[in-house]
């Protein structure tokens, strides 16, 4: 299997965001998710808004994930999420605010590549832009089933927030946690194998890798330079 992972800036590429949020809404519907309140169509309209695509050879897109900036004016999809079940949830993205702070969110992959790996693959390459929107670091909100794999690339429980960290979030079958990642230049609290990746797509961000997943190999086609649109 071949894809390509390409990054885009929400407000230019209108059609790329409708592939993005159609994939996305197929799989939450898949799942029996309905309310999710990311799932709408304001963050195409935000200029701070940056994502990457997964695509097939056809040009299907069968995954993505996306990297809101903090702007100070629009709350980032976690606070939108879980803020209301705790304001403390603005008041601890707002301490982080002025070195340059975001959200990796609205990750998803196409039932088409479940089981391939591509979540994991899509996480790293989503870190790995932030250097190139000036970000030192990053907050993410994900489910317990994800957790493993949020805390690999250095993503640490916000535990005074909720309980413990936990929310119930989306519905009353799901615990979602808040999660921040202290430092996203230095990555310190990722593994060691998943931080000399994000670095080496930092270093290369366009490259042709084959990567190893748990039904075999994946070559991917990183194409992670953020465009200069004219």
């Amino acid at each position: 299997m071949k894809l390509t992972f390409r990054s885009f800036t929400a407000v230019k590429e209108p059609e790329t965001c409708e592939r993005y949020l159609e994939g996305h809404v197929q799989v939450l519907k898949d799942y029996g998710i309905t309310n999710i309140t990311t799932n709408n169509r304001q963050w195409m309209e935000l200029p701070n808004v940056h994502g990457i695509v997964a695509e097939t050879e056809s040009g299907e897109v069968v995954g993505g994930v996306r990297v809101h900036i903090a702007d100070g004016i629009h709350p980032l999809p976690v606070e939108k999420a879980v803020g209301s079940m705790d304001p403390n949830v603005a008041t601890i993205i707002n301490q982080y605010f002025d070195s340059g702070t975001g959200e990796l969110c609205g990750l998803w992959n196409a039932k088409s590549v479940a089981g391939v790996g591509i979540s994991i693959l899509l996480v790293r390459a989503g870190i790995a832009i932030v250097n190139q929107i000036r970000l030192a670091s990053l907050f993410t909100i994900c489910a317990d089933y994800t957790l493993p794999m949020v805390r690999k690339v250095g993503f640490v429980v916000e535990d005074s927030l909720g309980k413990g960290g936990e929310f119930v979030y989306p519905n009353d079958n799901y615990i979602a946690r808040v999660l921040r990642k202290m430092n996203a230049k230095t990555l310190e609290t990722a593994e060691e194998f998943d931080r000399e990746r994000i670095f080496d797509l930092r270093d290369n961000p366009i490259q042709l890798t084959l990567e190893t997943g748990p039904k075999g190999d994946v070559e991917i086609d990183y194409q992670l330079l953020i465009p200069k649109y004219e």
